[in-house]
């Protein structure tokens, strides 16, 4: 149910998180993924847009004990950019098709089990997006990767997308709850969700209850949660079993 964030093991600039977090060292990364290993966690959610943090995996993961790369979920997004500080995006089928291969080369694997378009939150005409949308599904029929998805900004981006991906990923929490429509529609179909924010960037007043809260809505098949923390992984691991 519960899958790990990346962003953090990677990129510390434009960030939306309370306080401000210096990048782990190579020891301290490898601690906190030993950790989601021995908890069970294998879903892995990174980007090209998350600084460092695919060539850091791409390093580290075969360091783990016992590292077969089927027992892990990898998790990337094409389409957004992180240069000098900004964010830039870019949804031709040139641009994703090489940002796919690119982060392969980066992550040390042959495939990826889902890549996901990185929304610039301009989604309400997904009809921009179905270049994209094609380019990854020719990466798929070529083995590349497993499976497609959209994560998304506004709930009529989520509905279009609903029918050309098979992931969507959207941002629900105890605050900003719009995006059920998306869930539902999606749970409807038999497409997977994934769940953005769930502690709303670090802003939850109680971060067990909102993780359990979330964990428990009917159609949601992970909520990906960013840390750098051990403790804070063994604890949203018990938030989410108790839901």
């Amino acid at each position: 149910m519960l899958g790990l964030g990346t962003v953090k093991l990677g990129r510390n600039q434009g960030v939306k998180f309370p306080q401000g977090f210096e990048l782990p060292d190579d020891t301290a990364a490898l601690a906190l993924l030993r950790e989601a290993q021995a908890l069970g966690i294998n879903l892995l959610d990174t980007a090209p847009a998350y600084g460092v943090a695919e060539s850091r995996l791409g390093e580290l993961l075969p360091r783990l004990p016992d590292y077969r790369r089927e027992d892990w979920v990898l998790l990337s997004k094409a389409g957004e950019f992180f240069d000098g500080g900004q964010s830039r995006f870019d949804f031709s089928a040139t641009a994703i098709d090489a940002s796919v291969r690119a982060s392969l080369r980066r992550l040390g694997t042959p495939y990826l089990d889902a890549v996901l378009l990185h929304s610039d939150g301009i989604d309400e005409v997904g009809a921009r997006f179905l270049p994209a949308v094609a380019a990854l599904d020719t990466l798929k029929a070529e083995g590349l990767i497993r499976q497609t998805g959209f994560s998304g900004k506004s709930i009529a981006g989520g509905l279009q997308m609903v029918d050309c991906t098979d992931i969507v990923m959207v941002t629900y929490n105890e605050r900003e709850t719009e995006q059920l429509p998306v869930i539902e529609a999606a749970a409807a179909r038999g497409r997977g969700v994934l769940i953005k924010k769930a502690l709303a960037s670090g802003h939850s007043s109680d971060p067990n209850a909102a993780l359990a809260a979330v964990a428990a809505v009917p159609g949601v098949s992970s909520v990906v949660v960013g840390t750098i923390s051990p403790a804070h992984l063994r604890a949203n691991v018990a938030a989410c079993a108790a839901s």
